[in-house]
């Protein structure tokens, strides 16, 4: 890979210091800025703090919980912040003052999406719709919450200050309550939308499911078997919104499932022993957006994740809300990888690119989204090298069509709006709230698609699909390295889509957090790459246990035929050629070609015994 992702992860936290830690008021006192291009809001605040907690919490070499193990090159970078002792305190503080900024008088958590929101039409969105909740900020809310909670879960065991224990235990306190209060939304944002199979989006899903152009009653119904576990499970939901209704045993009925934008009209309140604070009445439409269905998605893995369970993050109520988050999680990915990849033609679903959704928009974007849900279930049924292949060539086309591998046309105007200004999506039911519906733009497809390049590598085991795989995942790279600021405070931060894309005349001063994250993300999903283990051949794993034997059997002569008496400088050849031979044994099932690198040398070695033996008995 030419990504270098420690380099990578520390100019990105290098930029970030120095943006965030600055003299606003020209008095002197440094203190964090906040300041991104569209303005404070509760998603873009925590987007700007996961910059930072995202690696320190998941690439071990950037961990900041442990001050006596910091590496100088990290402690360079963060200098802004502080020394190993102050950086820990500077981010509580910080993250503290996140927390105390989006939670109410009443102790109930504030998620609303704010400045994010624009209007779908001439109107300006109402203060009153600024402050409605949605799925963007519950989905962040958990990352932060968590990455936080493990944090100072590992810092206290160093800690030893009355002080900082004190502060820790209050921010421990509010980020709980945040994950909780953010659990309870994702609960009731989760939607189960049932039409009929004659209906216009019943019509829109046939024609994406029918790739074989077999006749509609057929594809309903192998469709609905194909889907009988996923309705199954539907019924076992008992709290939150989504729960099954009668509707779903209809043959003549089809459904879709996943995660509207805010919370569903009509979701019913979670009773739940956890203080979460006020729970709102819902207002969005009953159905699912893609985009909005990813994002929950790939927040809610993290409350299962092995390090969630390592530290004992949840507690007991969590983890009972955490599993009923884990049944939506697992019913989601397997309806839509179920219908992605439906039929067991010549193409899937997903590989008729564009994707089309049930209300007749379509786009390259909404493909990548499904190819996103595709992963999760190939990475949780551990899917094999011809899927995750299928998959990985969807992703190539995609980078292909979106102008991340190939240069853009002169009038490349589609392809140039799912960067600037993004993929817009109406929230349908913000109307309610008096005033115009409002509009969230998707601006992610570079960052998400190096996140899904780089995840669908690392499980591949085939050596020349992975390379290609890998040699995407660079070209988005260098697509995204050409996008950050070269100039200004904002310098290494992301995003100038116009020093990519010429035709794009805005030029902007101040940076995207909702971009630098995702890149952030991306980068963090290259160094899972790197941490696995080399690819195995099977080819080469025969071929170093064929040197072995050889080399084995060779140094077993030269032990049986060789007196070594008191010649100290043969016994220590004798030795560094038995270790090198079990070094080899060991690792040559995980690292063949290393072996045969050890038992290389080691032939050589035994072979100059060898030639030195002959020349002395010739003498003689």
């Amino acid at each position: 890979m030419r990504i270098r992702p420690r380099q990578e992860l520390l100019e990105i936290w290098r930029a970030l210091a120095e943006y965030s830690i600055r003299d606003a008021d020209g008095n002197g006192d440094k203190g964090w800025n906040w300041e991104g291009r569209e303005g404070r809001n509760s998603i873009s605040d925590a987007e700007q703090l996961l910059c930072l907690m995202l690696p320190a919490t998941q690439v071990d070499p950037f961990g900041l919980d442990q001050p006596d193990d910091t590496p100088s090159d990290i402690l360079q970078v963060l200098r802004p912040l502080g020394d190993a002792v102050a950086i820990p305190r500077t981010l509580i503080r910080i993250i503290t003052e996140y927390f105390e900024r989006y939670t109410a008088p009443d102790e109930t958590p504030i998620f609303s999406g704010g400045s994010y929101f624009t209007s779908a039409g001439d109107d300006a969105p109402t203060a009153e719709q600024r402050e409605l909740d949605i799925v963007d900020s519950y989905a962040m809310s958990v990352r932060l919450a968590l990455a936080v909670l493990g944090f100072l879960r590992v810092l206290r065991s160093v800690v030893r200050g009355a002080t900082i224990r004190r502060e820790m235990d209050d921010l421990e306190r509010m980020a709980s309550l945040r994950l909780s209060a953010a659990m309870v939304g994702l609960l009731r944002s989760f939607t189960v939308s049932t039409f009929a199979t004659d209906s216009t989006e019943g019509r829109a899903l046939i024609r994406t499911a029918n790739q074989a152009n077999v006749p509609e009653r057929k594809v309903v119904s192998e469709l609905r078997r194909a889907l009988r576990e996923t309705t199954a499970a539907i019924a076992e939901m008992t709290i939150g919104s989504g729960q099954a209704t009668d509707e779903l045993e209809n043959p003549n009925r089809l459904f879709e499932c996943g995660w509207s934008w805010g919370i569903v009209n009509g979701a019913p309140t979670i009773d739940t022993t956890e203080t979460v604070g006020k729970q709102t009445e819902g207002i969005a439409l009953s159905a699912p957006w893609l985009y909005f269905t990813v994002v929950a998605m790939d927040a809610i893995e993290d409350l299962f994740s092995e390090r969630t369970r390592i530290l004992n993050i949840l507690n007991e109520e969590q983890q009972r809300l955490s599993r009923a988050l884990q049944l939506r999680w697992d019913l989601t990915r397997s309806y839509w990888a179920t219908l992605a990849t439906f039929g067991g033609g010549r193409r899937w679903p997903l590989e008729d690119i564009p994707w089309r959704t049930t209300d007749d928009v379509e786009s390259d974007y909404l493909s990548l989204l499904v190819t996103s849900l595709v992963v999760h279930d190939l990475v949780q049924r551990r899917g094999s090298d011809a899927e995750l292949s299928r998959v990985g060539f969807v992703l190539t086309e995609l980078g292909n069509r979106g102008r991340i591998s190939r240069r853009p046309l002169e009038d490349d105007e589609p392809a140039m709006r799912m960067h600037a200004p993004g993929v817009p999506f109406d929230l349908v039911g913000s109307e309610d709230r008096g005033g115009p519906v409002l509009r969230w733009s998707a601006t992610d497809f570079a960052p998400l698609l190096l996140q899904r390049t780089t995840r669908i590598a690392g499980l591949i085991n085939d050596t020349d699909r992975r390379a290609n795989l890998l040699d995407l995942a660079d070209r988005t790279w260098d697509h995204l390295a050409e996008r950050r600021f070269d100039t200004g405070p904002s310098r290494s931060l992301w995003d100038q889509p116009g020093d990519v894309f010429p035709t794009i005349a805005t030029r902007y001063d101040l940076p995207s957090w909702y971009y630098t994250v995702r890149v952030v993300l991306g980068v963090v999903g290259a160094t899972r790459v790197l941490f696995s283990n080399p690819l195995r051949s099977p080819t080469l794993t025969e071929f170093a246990l064929e040197l072995l034997t050889e080399a084995e059997h060779l140094f077993d002569q030269e032990l049986l035929s060789r007196p070594l008496g008191d010649n100290e400088k043969m016994r220590g050849t004798f030795t560094g050629i038995g270790a090198s031979l079990t070094r080899a044994r060991e690792i040559v099932q995980d690292r063949p070609a290393t072996a045969i690198a050890l038992a290389s040398k080691v032939l050589r070695d035994i072979d100059a015994l060898a030639v030195a033996r002959a020349d002395v008995e010739g003498t003689d």
